[in-house]
């Protein structure tokens, strides 16, 4: 439904695409997903919200800057995409969304994040790429099944000590932010898989040889003087790597989502009491 609804809305004045949009939402779809991606949405279409048994819903790409307390109805969803809107702070309301596992909140221009955040204990993938972060939000560090966690592309100077308690965590992408020592606590987290530093401000790398699980490190575009020293069959991108780097570190991070949404998201869990 969503790809026929951004190929015809193309063709849709703004001031009338919100209203063709709601018109479009009868029933539920037969996939339990709603994609309204690139719907130059300005105002959440409520519609949506009598769809308890909705799965996934994406948001992605429109004006979009609240959400109606109606959303909490949605009660079965586990992915939920609210990047490249104009979000200022995430609205309370997806804290109440206890089945979310999967949350993409990338391109908006939230500085921060509610505490209520913690509800949310069956995330597994956070995406807070390219907002207005200078800070880590302590309460990430309180989503204890994150598998990965995207951060890049903001100004963020270090990542808290209590980060080490997520030991699900396996990837963890920090490219383009204002780091100027390699994070001490990822050298107490021997369970990662994937660290993405690229371009940061770190001038000298510790050795990453004692982190067992490590199979990729990104580390080009960074003012250093030297590798970071890793284990035996562990991949390194940048200078002075034994391998020739990607043109495109990026195409690394795509080719990890791409991975996340294939294995689809885990069974639903019965709601707590």
């Amino acid at each position: 439904m969503g790809n026929t609804i951004r190929a015809l809305v193309a063709f849709i004045p703004t001031d009338r695409c919100q209203s063709y949009v709601v018109g479009d939402l009868r029933e539920m779809p037969l996939d339990r997903m709603v994609d309204l991606s690139g719907s130059q949405l300005r105002r959440f279409p409520l519609p949506v919200c009598s769809f308890t048994e909705l799965v996934k819903l994406y948001l992605s790409d429109n004006h979009l800057h609240s959400l109606p307390p109606d959303l909490a109805q949605l009660q079965n969803l586990q992915i939920l995409a609210l990047d490249f809107n104009n979000f200022k702070a995430l609205p309370q309301v997806v804290c109440t969304l206890k089945q979310l596992c999967i949350l993409y909140l990338g391109n908006n221009k939230l500085c921060d994040l509610p505490e209520e955040l913690r509800l949310l204990q069956n995330l597994r993938t956070l995406w807070l790429e390219s907002n207005c972060l200078t800070r880590l939000p302590n309460v990430v560090c309180e989503l204890s099944l994150l598998k990965t966690l995207h951060a890049g592309s903001n100004a963020l100077r270090r990542l808290p000590g209590q980060l080490r308690r997520l030991q699900e965590l396996r990837t963890i992408w920090l490219s383009g932010n204002q780091l100027t020592d390699f994070p001490p606590v990822l050298l107490h987290m021997p369970f990662l898989e994937v660290i993405d530093v690229d371009r940061n401000s770190i001038r000298y790398f510790p050795s990453l040889t004692h982190l067992t699980n490590l199979k990729l490190v990104i580390y080009d575009h960074n003012p250093c003087r030297n590798a970071p020293r890793v284990g035996r069959g562990v991949r390194r991108v940048g200078r002075w790597a034994e391998e020739t780097p990607e043109p495109d570190s990026r195409k690394a991070r795509r080719h990890a989502l791409a991975g996340e949404e294939s294995r689809g998201p885990p069974p639903l869990l019965p709601p707590s009491s």
